[in-house]
């Protein structure tokens, strides 16, 4: 099953300059949580999206994907 991409954090370091590990330190967290947070192989809570946005100097909603930028979900066989 491949993994969707439902945060932007990975992008957001990469406008302000700032690394994985910058980002670790910051919020407390070992820069391995950050990495599957990055990779999208994990998510941060909602509180730590709002604490990153806080540190990234942007809106939580820059951190997260919009929808209509997902693959359509098929259940069961629709199309």
């Amino acid at each position: 099953m491949a993994t969707k991409n439902l945060n932007r954090i990975k992008v957001m370091l990469a406008d302000r300059n700032q690394t994985n590990k910058w980002l670790a330190e910051q919020v407390g967290k070992d820069p391995a949580t950050v990495s599957k947070w990055v990779t999208n192989a994990s998510q941060p809570s909602l509180e730590m999206i709002f604490r990153i946005a806080e540190l990234l100097k942007c809106n939580y909603t820059d951190l997260i994907r919009d929808i209509e930028e997902q693959d359509p979900i098929i259940v069961d066989g629709e199309s």
